[in-house]
C-alpha cells in the first residue's frame, strides 16, 4: 500500500474537492425543492381562505412569501451564487440581441445636415446591413466618393479627413461603451438573476436575462432612454432622525425623539484593504448581538459611523433586499415623508469577509436636474493634486439652472444618480456658472471614466435596435435538464455496459472510473462558476464516450503484451506505457479543436466547447491516474484481471 499512497491521496484530495464544489448545487436543489413544497402549501392555505381572490393578487401574494423566505435565510441566496448555473435553454428567460444604430448617432453629431448629408446615411444604413464595415467607414468613403470634405459636416475646417474619422470612431466606440453600461445598470436594478451582458463585434450587444418572463417589460428596461439624476441629500440630523423613527417602528416601540441615545451600529472603512470592521457602542456592549438586532432591527443592518460627519449608512450586499423590505412595509412609509427616499451606490464601497458593503443615502424624492442637459464629461488628473477628477458641461439651460442649484446648496451634497442608484455624492464647494464643473473624491481613474461615462450616459448615446430576441419557457427549459439528464444516464449505461462485455473485469474498472470523470468535470463547471446549458450537456454525453478511448487503447495493449507471454504486472505496465503517446496525441488535438471552438463560437457553441475541454483533462486523468491505481492495487492483492 505504501506505494500507492501517494496517487491515493491526489484522488481522495480531487474527489473531496469536487464534492465541496457540487455541495452548494445540491443544497440549492434541496432548497428549491423546499421552498416550492412550502409556496404550493400557501397557495393552498389562500385559495381555502380567500376563495374569491383573482389570479393577480394570488400571484403577487405568492411571490411576496417565497421572497420571504429567501431573505430571512441568507445562506439560500449564498447557495445558490455558488452552484453550477444553467444556461436560458436550461432554467428559461430571454436572449436579446441589440445593435446600437451608429448612423442616428452620427445624425444626431452633424453639423447643418443637408440633402446630400441624408442621402449618404440612408446609402450607409442600407449598405451596413449587409456587411459588417463600420459604418464612420462606409460614410467616410461615400464622401470620399463625392469629393466633400468631412469638415463640412463635422469637426472644423482645419481638420483633415483622417483626423475627423478618427474621432468619429471613438465617439462609435464610446456610445456602445455607454449603452453597454447602461444596459448593466438597468439589468442589475431590475433584479435579473445571474444576466450574461457581452460585446459582439463593432456595434452589437447581447443580453442574456434568466428567469425573465415578461418580454415587452424586458425590451422596454433594454432600449428606453436612461435616467439620470442631481438630487439633493438630507441634512444628516434630518436623517438620522428618520432612521431612528423607522427602526422604533420596526422594533414595535413608540415614536419618541430618541437622539440621546446612542442606537446605532459603528462602522469603519479601511483604505488599505477597504475591509469593513464592526465595533461596539455603549449599549452594544451592553447586549449581545441577537439582542441588538431585536431592539434597533434598522440599524442592525443599516450601519452608522458616529464619527463621520454624514448620515451615510453601510449595508451589506446580502441584507440589502432586507432592508428595502422594512422600508416598503406600511408602517414604516407612514412615518417617512413623501418627499424623500433611500437609496443605494451603484458600486460596493467596501468588503467584509469577502462580501461587498453599499452605501445608502437618503435624498430628495425630486431631482434638482435631470442628466438631459450634460453636453460632456471628460476623466482627468487633477494637475494640482494629482488625484483624478471628471469635468462635465452642460447647455445653456442647464448651466443657469446649476448655477442656481449650486448657489442655494453650497456646503451640500448632491447625489449623481443612474435609473435610481448613487454613483457619487460630492460636497458643492460654491456657486458653479457657466455649467463648467468638476467632480472630486474617486478612488482612481477607472472610478473616474466610469463616472464620466455615467454623466454622458443621461440618455443613450444612440438608439439601440432589437435584431434578434428569444424566449425560452421556464417548462420548457425543465424538459431540457430531464431530457439531459436522461441521455447522460443512458450514455453513460451504454457505454459501461459496452466496456463490461466485451473487456469483462479490465470494463468494469473503466466503468467505474467514468463516474469520476464525470464527477469531475461538474465540479470544474461548478469551481469556475460556468454556465452549464444544453450543448454543455452534449459535451459531456460526448465525454463518456471519448473518456473510454484511453481505455480501450491501454487494455488493447495489455492484451498484445498478454499474447507474447508477459505476465499481469508487465502487460499493465506496458499498456499504460505503450498506449500513452496515442492517447496524448488524440486528446490534445480534440483539446485544441475544443479551443478554437470556444474562442471564436459564440453561446451553444462556447457551452459545447468547455464541457468538452473540461472532460478531456478530467478523463484523462481518469484514465492514467485512477483506473492505472486500480490494477495495480488488483495486481499487488493477486486478483485476476480478465480482458474478455
Amino acid at each position: 500500500m505504501k506505494e500507492f499512497r501517494f496517487k491515493i491521496i491526489i484522488i481522495l484530495a480531487a474527489l473531496v474537492l469536487a464534492v465541496y464544489l457540487l455541495w452548494p448545487t445540491y443544497k440549492d436543489y434541496s432548497n428549491t425543492k423546499s421552498i416550492t413544497e412550502t409556496v404550493t402549501k400557501k397557495q393552498e392555505e389562500i385559495k381555502r381562505t380567500h376563495p374569491e381572490i383573482t389570479k393577480q393578487d394570488l400571484q403577487k401574494k405568492l411571490i411576496a412569501f417565497e421572497d420571504s423566505i429567501r431573505v430571512s435565510d441568507p445562506s439560500i441566496a449564498e447557495t445558490r451564487q455558488k452552484r453550477i448555473k444553467l444556461g436560458l435553454d436550461l432554467q428559461g428567460g430571454m436572449r436579446v440581441v441589440l445593435e446600437v444604430n451608429t448612423v442616428k448617432l452620427m445624425e444626431k453629431l452633424a453639423k447643418n445636415p443637408d440633402d446630400v448629408f441624408k442621402k449618404v446615411l440612408t446609402e450607409a444604413e442600407k449598405e451596413v446591413a449587409l456587411s459588417n464595415e463600420s459604418v464612420v467607414d462606409i460614410v467616410g468613403r461615400k464622401f470620399e466618393q463625392r469629393q466633400i470634405r468631412l469638415s463640412r459636416y463635422f469637426g472644423t475646417i482645419r481638420e483633415d479627413d483622417d483626423e475627423i474619422l478618427s474621432r468619429l470612431k471613438e465617439d462609435s466606440e464610446d456610445a456602445v461603451s455607454r449603452a453597454i453600461e447602461i444596459i448593466r445598470n438597468r439589468v442589475d436594478q431590475y433584479g435579473v438573476s445571474e444576466p450574461s451582458i457581452q460585446r459582439q463585434g463593432s456595434r452589437r450587444i447581447i443580453v442574456e436575462l434568466p428567469g425573465v418572463a415578461k418580454e415587452e417589460e424586458a425590451k422596454n428596461l433594454l432600449q428606453g432612454t436612461a435616467l439620470l439624476e442631481f438630487r439633493i441629500l438630507k441634512d444628516p440630523e434630518f436623517a438620522v432622525s428618520l432612521m431612528q423613527k423607522i427602526d422604533n417602528v420596526l422594533a414595535g416601540k413608540n415614536l419618541e425623539d430618541t437622539t440621546k441615545t446612542d442606537t446605532t451600529a459603528t462602522v469603519k472603512i479601511e483604505a488599505k484593504d477597504t475591509s469593513l470592521i464592526a465595533a461596539d457602542t455603549s449599549e452594544q456592549k451592553q447586549l449581545s448581538e441577537e439582542e441588538f438586532k431585536k431592539e434597533h432591527p434598522f440599524f442592525a443592518i443599516a450601519m452608522l459611523d458616529p464619527q463621520g460627519q454624514s448620515a451615510d449608512a453601510y449595508v451589506r450586499e446580502n441584507q440589502k433586499s432586507l432592508l428595502t423590505q422594512y422600508l416598503n412595509r406600511e408602517d414604516v412609509q407612514k412615518v417617512m415623508p413623501n418627499n424623500v427616499e433611500f437609496v443605494y451606490s451603484a458600486k460596493p464601497v467596501g468588503v467584509d469577509k469577502g462580501e461587498n458593503i453599499y452605501m445608502m443615502y437618503l435624498v430628495n424624492k425630486n431631482p434638482e436636474l435631470t442628466g438631459g442637459v450634460i453636453t460632456d464629461a471628460q476623466a482627468n488628473i487633477d494637475p494640482n493634486t494629482s488625484s483624478p477628477i471628471v469635468s462635465m458641461e452642460m447647455n445653456s439651460e442647464g448651466a443657469t439652472d446649476w448655477a442656481r442649484i449650486t448657489g442655494a446648496n453650497v456646503g451640500k451634497r448632491i447625489a449623481i444618480m443612474l435609473d435610481g442608484v448613487a454613483f457619487s455624492a460630492p460636497v458643492v464647494r460654491g456657486k458653479i456658472p457657466g455649467g463648467r464643473s468638476q467632480i472630486e473624491g474617486m478612488a482612481d481613474m477607472e472610478e473616474a471614466k466610469l463616472l464620466e461615462i455615467v454623466l454622458k450616459a443621461g440618455a443613450l448615446p444612440a438608439p439601440v435596435d432589437i435584431i434578434e430576441e428569444r424566449t425560452v419557457g421556464p417548462s420548457l427549459g425543465q424538459d431540457s435538464v430531464k431530457s439531459g439528464l436522461t441521455s447522460a444516464i443512458i450514455g453513460y449505461f451504454v457505454v459501461g455496459l459496452f466496456m463490461i462485455l466485451y473487456y469483462q473485469k479490465s470494463g468494469s474498472v473503466a466503468a467505474l472510473t467514468l463516474i469520476f470523470t464525470i464527477l469531475f468535470t461538474l465540479g470544474v463547471l461548478a469551481g469556475f462558476g460556468a454556465t452549464l446549458t444544453l450543448p454543455g450537456i452534449a459535451g459531456i454525453i460526448l465525454t463518456i464516450g471519448m473518456a473510454v478511448d484511453a481505455n480501450v487503447l491501454i487494455f488493447e495493449r495489455m492484451r498484445e503484451e498478454l499474447g507474447t507471454g508477459k505476465t499481469i504486472k508487465a502487460s499493465v505496465d506496458s499498456g499504460f506505457s505503450k498506449a500513452l503517446a496515442a492517447i496524448i496525441d488524440s486528446n490534445i488535438t480534440t483539446f485544441f479543436t475544443g479551443l478554437i471552438l470556444y474562442q471564436f463560437g459564440t453561446g451553444p457553441v462556447q457551452g459545447f466547447a468547455l464541457t468538452l475541454m473540461i472532460g478531456i483533462i478530467t478523463s484523462l486523468f481518469s484514465a492514467l491516474v485512477i483506473c492505472r491505481l486500480i490494477l495495480d492495487f488488483m495486481v499487488a492483492k493477486g486478483l485476476k484481471i480478465s480482458l474478455g
